[in-house]
């Protein structure tokens, strides 16, 4: 309803195998070593924040992703060791309960649409967005599309949590859902109700313009 991935840090050659991390972001500790893809959304977090300098974001965690970490450590009163533990995540806002949105999302799972619908009797997109996101503890959301983007922050890729949004009318954002991983996401829409879709189908990949991310 219309109102509505950088610290490959390489000094020199990296002379030995780094660990490597499986977990999603928040629920393990990433520490200087680790290659994987948490890594990357780590680096998209604190360069967001202003803490990450190097030039693009990477999976592996080296000396320009352990500095950013400290840097952001200190000005949180945590432990400087550099290693993005749950405090330091927590402080950063990348241990958000993923699962909790997603749950909360297909809980809803064939609600009918209704225009101005903010409740399970019926949702639009951004009614639907607002109510699990604030029923997951995730985030306060804005009522509009519009106000819900222009509030947020810009993720090169989305996380499971993040919305992403479309231009469907030519003129700006006008409808979003959240994305519940593995290329797909969750939506009120119009002719389904709430819904899953695929990022990346036909019809919804030419109207994609962006996620973004709230904490």
């Amino acid at each position: 309803m219309k109102k509505y991935a950088a610290g490959l840090a390489v000094a020199g050659i990296v002379a030995f195998n780094p660990a490597v991390g499986h977990a999603a972001i928040g629920e393990e500790t990433l520490k200087p070593g680790t290659h994987s893809a948490d890594v990357k959304e780590l680096q998209e977090k604190l360069d967001d924040k202003g803490y990450f300098t190097y030039n693009k974001t990477t999976d592996y965690y080296g000396p320009y992703t352990k500095s950013a970490v400290k840097k952001l450590q200190a000005e949180e009163g945590i432990k400087v060791d550099g290693i993005a533990g749950k405090a330091t995540l927590d402080a950063l806002g990348a241990a958000k309960n993923n699962s909790s949105i997603v749950e909360a999302a297909k809980k809803y799972e064939g609600t009918p649409y209704v225009w101005g619908g903010e409740s399970p009797d019926g949702f639009d997109c951004s009614g639907y967005l607002q109510y699990i996101f604030d029923e997951s503890g995730s985030a306060q959301l804005d009522r509009t599309v519009d106000e819900i983007y222009a509030n947020g922050t810009k993720v090169e890729n989305p996380s499971v949590g993040d919305i992403v949004f479309f231009n469907i009318e030519g003129d700006g954002p006008s409808h979003a859902g959240v994305y519940i991983g593995n290329g797909e996401f969750m939506h009120a829409s119009s002719s389904k109700g709430v819904t899953t879709a695929e990022l990346d189908s036909s019809y919804w990949s030419q109207y994609y313009i962006g996620a973004k991310s709230y904490k």
